[in-house]
């Protein structure tokens, strides 16, 4: 999801506006798949790293999908783990580099960085490992305005530029807040192998009704976010509205009905599959800036 959502950004938001609104972009199609393969190794690194110290928790949790210890061992998964993100930080130093903005380098050493602080001691720490997580995954969409658009403004195109950055900025925002929900509503769902585990998560600190009650608040925000963008910005655009309407905001009310009276894992579970597939279809929407932006 990470690499089609970078794509779309580069192939069906910035390059199909390159004549019609003078977007200028940066990277050669070699050069964003580069960009796009560093920030998968990195986030691959930040996938393992987790596994490696959930160890116990995971057999509690999700016992059928046990891959350390079990498909390969603890030192193996650590190697893999870093030569990963030693690739992915690699590409990117070698990317700013390349586009003459050598400090975009600490993006990518920022994200592999924090991941890892995520896995050893922010995730025991309440929301704010969600909050963590979810600064993560919005910094891989920002990462493609950040290197394809920043380094190509002047004074002829800053409007222009800008404008297409605020885009990206505001799917980052989207990102965030999906992810945020998703995070707080897994939390609830691995209560019990993090309560065994000594892990601090706001479900093991208040309990799982409060939890409940509180994530499902949090997930009103994109509701009401969502709504308001769509209204301000995209009420002349019948066919986008409607997308919206059944893709996204839909799916985020069923979300918000669930969680309301969710208690089983089995509830968790399937909200937080449905809020994975309204970040996919969030992402795809990409695609209809050609009706928008006409």
């Amino acid at each position: 999801m990470i690499a089609l959502t970078q794509y779309l950004i580069k192939y069906a938001l910035l390059l199909p506006f390159r004549e019609s609104h003078g977007v200028l972009t940066t990277l050669s199609d070699f050069n964003f798949f580069l960009l796009v393969f560093a920030t998968l190794c990195i986030a691959a690194g930040g996938y393992i790293i987790n596994d490696i110290h959930d160890i116990e928790t995971d057999k509690i949790n999700k016992p059928n999908q046990l891959i350390i210890n079990k498909h390969i061992t603890e030192k193996t998964a650590t190697t893999v783990f870093m030569v990963l993100n030693i690739i992915g930080v690699g590409i990117g130093f070698y990317l700013a580099n390349g586009i003459g903005k050598s400090g975009f380098f600490a993006i990518f050493f920022i994200a592999s960085a924090l991941l890892y602080i995520y896995s050893t001691s922010l995730k025991q720490i309440a929301v704010v490992g969600n909050v963590a997580v979810s600064i993560v995954v919005a910094l891989s969409i920002l990462l493609v305005g950040i290197f394809e658009l920043v380094p190509a403004m002047n004074t002829n195109n800053n409007v222009v530029q800008t404008t297409f950055i605020n885009i990206i900025k505001d799917y980052a925002i989207f990102a965030f807040m999906i992810n945020l929900v998703r995070e707080m509503a897994k939390d609830i769902e691995d209560i019990d192998g993090d309560h065994n585990a000594g892990i601090q998560t706001l479900p093991v600190l208040l309990g799982r009704a409060r939890a409940n009650k509180i994530v499902f608040i949090i997930s009103l925000v994109p509701i009401v976010a969502i709504t308001h963008y769509v209204i301000t910005y995209l009420f002349k655009q019948q066919l986008v509205v409607a997308y919206f309407l059944i893709l996204v905001i839909a799916p985020l009310i069923y979300v918000s009905i669930k969680l309301f009276n969710a208690e089983t894992k089995a509830q968790y579970k399937h909200i937080s599959l449905v809020l994975k597939v309204v970040m996919l279809t969030g992402m795809l929407s990409l695609v209809l800036y050609n009706f928008i932006l006409k």
